[in-house]
């Protein structure tokens, strides 16, 4: 008899009681695993005791906020974040998608809908996790390593990789020689999530191309004027 699967565990970061209670209360009747803290000591001390499989972190926080705490958990290997803050014009959006969030929410916002993108996460986390181990494509002598989730330059060195540059990369690379719509980038990247928008894929698309630049190379990411965007190269396994 198989075993039961364990519920995912999220945990929810916010200086605000009622908050926090509230949305403990949503993903506990989601079937999440949910538990709290009200800064980010406590979400460490959290992570370190019990671990999590998603984090529900807010922007605005006495001592170090979410941007700064998103920054510095960003990377390979960490907990998936989307972050939730009552700021919610487009600078701050971007600016937290190009820090490493796996999303991003205005307050205050559907319970419904934060739980259906925490799901989303979660699933593209598991495809993320599931690619075979090796698995890698190459182009312009560049390799993406799929499963470590890593950009290897000619040279033999790795260049890191935010979250949305990698899902965009990776949406490039399997779809190349082919114009790419914004809203279809938002799509393979991002689930086509509302408020992952153009001006993001804008931004992700620029700080791809200066990691693909090398003297006298060809342009790899082109802009089509008025469609998107193309991958000029064709990657080979």
């Amino acid at each position: 008899m198989p075993e039961p699967v364990a519920p995912p565990r999220v945990l929810i970061v916010d200086d605000d009681n009622a908050i926090r209670d509230g949305l403990v209360e949503v993903f506990e009747r989601a079937g999440f695993d949910a538990s709290s803290a009200g800064d980010v000591p406590g979400m460490e001390r959290h992570l370190a005791a019990k671990g999590a499989d998603l984090i529900i972190l807010d922007l605005m926080m006495p001592g170090e906020d979410g941007l700064s705490a998103c920054k510095r958990l960003s990377g390979k290997g960490r907990v998936p974040i989307i972050m939730l803050s009552a700021l919610g014009d487009d600078a701050d959006r971007i600016v937290g998608l190009e820090i490493g969030a796996d999303d991003y929410l205005a307050k205050p916002c559907n319970p419904r809908e934060l739980v259906a993108r925490a799901r989303a996460v979660l699933r593209r986390q598991r495809d993320a996790d599931s690619a075979p181990p090796g698995e890698s494509l190459r182009f312009a002598g560049f390799r993406l390593d799929i499963a470590r989730r890593e950009l290897v330059d000619p040279d033999d060195v790795v260049l890191p990789l935010s979250t949305g540059e990698f899902r965009l990369l990776r949406a490039f690379v399997e779809r190349p020689q082919r114009v790419l719509s914004r809203e279809q980038l938002l799509d393979y990247a991002f689930d086509n999530d509302s408020d992952v928008f153009d001006r993001a894929v804008d931004v992700q698309v620029s700080r791809l191309r200066k990691k693909l630049e090398r003297p006298g190379s060809i342009e790899i990411i082109r802009t089509v004027r008025g469609e998107g965007y193309l991958f000029a190269v064709k990657p080979v396994s």
